[in-house]
Formats: structure tokens, sequence, C-alpha cells
């Protein structure tokens, strides 16, 4: 937060006006007195400075356009969501092929996704035929997709990270 006018505490200040041209170290009492006689405040824009570096200009005016500049980027900033897919290593056909549907879809918007073999009981004895169905997965979607990380076991599922390729 900037401080204006009298909460400035520094006993000298480096001034700046409104046309941007510095008038030097002044008091900062004689600083306040020069921006409000011309309509305006003293706001300290650089505090860490020796002395501060202080500005004339519109308080109200600044902190409109820094609001509209902190919208502006965040607007521009892209999210990337991950989507899980989740599987079991008796997945049937039908739905391994409608959950591969589902994991395009998801690429093809730009998410990433993370494709996981849930193994339960003794099943986890068979990590082969999970680690099969993730390779599966990778290669029907190679076409729009890479693969970010390889397969790894992490307790009782087994998982690999897909992210769109640069084309889509």
């Amino acid at each position: 937060m900037h401080r204006i006018n009298d909460r400035i505490r520094a006993r000298q200040v480096l001034v700046i006006d409104d046309e941007g041209t510095t008038l030097g170290i002044l008091d900062t009492r004689d600083a306040i007195d020069a921006a409000l006689a011309k309509g305006l405040d003293l706001v300290e824009v650089a505090p860490s400075g020796t002395p501060p570096v202080c500005k004339i200009m519109d308080y109200g005016r600044f902190k409109y356009q820094q609001e509209k500049k902190v919208h502006e980027s965040k607007r521009r900033q892209t999210v990337v969501q991950l989507k899980e897919i989740k599987m079991r290593p008796k997945t049937g056909e039908h739905d391994f092929q409608f959950k591969l549907k589902h994991i395009r879809d998801f690429l093809e918007k730009g998410q990433k996704v993370k494709a996981t073999i849930m193994f339960r009981g003794r099943e986890v004895v068979h990590a082969d035929l999970g680690f099969n169905i993730l390779q599966r997965i990778s290669t029907d979607v190679a076409d729009i997709a890479k693969l970010e990380r390889e397969a790894k076991m992490e307790g009782r599922n087994m998982f690999i990270v897909l992210t769109p390729s640069k084309k889509v």
C-alpha cells in the first residue's frame, strides 16, 4: 500500500511532479504543499530509497490503473486443470473405450489428464495388467497428447500424466 500526503513519515523526499520532471529533494511538508497547490496528491512510490521517492499525482486515478493492470494480468493467464480418470485392471473393453473418449475430450480442450489404475486386494500382484492398460491409453492418444510422466506406482495406484501437444 502506498502512503499519501500526511502519512509519509520521511523528513525529506525526492519529488517527481505530474509531468515526470524531478523537482529535487524537498522537505515533506513543502512537497505536500506543492501537490495540494496543483490539486493532486503526494504519493510515496519508492519508500526504500534514500531519500524516499514521491510523485505528485491523482491518487484515485493511480489506484484505478493499478487495479486495471492486475485485472488484465489475471485475464491473460491460463489455468491448466488436471483431470483424473480412474480405472481398474479388470476394466472391460466398452468401459475402456468410454473412458478413452473422455480422456481425448479433456486433452482436446487443453487440459492435462491423469489416468489412474486402482488395485484392490491381491490385484496389486498383477501390476503388469495395469501397466498394459496405461501403455494402451498413451498409444491411443499419442496423436493429440504426449506423456508427461511415465507409469508410476504409488501405494495401490499406478498412474500416468498426459499433457496436450502444442498443435491442439
